[in-house]
């Protein structure tokens, strides 16, 4: 049986979903034992041209909600990018899972053959599903996973891969 858009999908986000809401407890725990004011955490980014921790999840959030919806063909929920806390970012991934269990896997039945064009910037690009989902969705998800992860580390957290690669749950 072949890998369906919503196994390739919907799963994926899920666990790094979980993931990467883990790290935030970690952060948060991290900066109350060390006595430092989350905002700092939040502001962090590996380089001054990168996105802060907190734009990081929201990418993170973006991009786990846009590909499962536009390979369903529901509209893709809308979140206002104002959170500037740990709990407000903890409560966009608790936002983004609950959609994430809304959709079943018949509404992206079908799938493999759509093709759509999304704003990418200034630029229009059209993409087929798969190519949307497997070259473009799932790496930027995946790279804003890591590099808020790896902001969290360079920091100071004691965290390693086993937090990045957690299991659902």
């Amino acid at each position: 049986m072949a890998l369906s858009m919503y196994q390739a999908s919907v799963p994926a986000f899920q666990k790094h979903l979980h993931a990467l809401d883990g790290l935030l407890d970690k952060a948060a725990a991290y900066a109350s034992a060390k006595k430092v004011d989350p905002s700092v955490l939040l502001s962090a980014r590996l380089y001054p041209d990168m996105f802060e921790l907190t734009r990081q999840v929201q990418a993170v959030t973006d991009f786990a909600k846009a590909a499962p919806a536009r390979l369903a063909g529901v509209p893709v929920p809308s979140y206002p990018d104002t959170e500037t806390t740990i709990p407000e970012l903890k409560a966009r991934i608790a936002k983004t899972l609950a959609f994430l269990d809304t959709l079943k896997p018949e509404q992206m039945q079908g799938s493999e053959s759509k093709s759509f064009t999304i704003k990418v910037g200034p630029n229009d690009m059209t993409f087929t599903a798969p190519d949307y989902l497997m070259h473009f969705a799932l790496p930027n998800f995946y790279f804003h996973c890591a590099t808020a992860y790896a902001i969290l580390r360079h920091n100071g957290l004691d965290i390693g891969k086993r937090d990045f690669m957690r299991r659902q749950g």
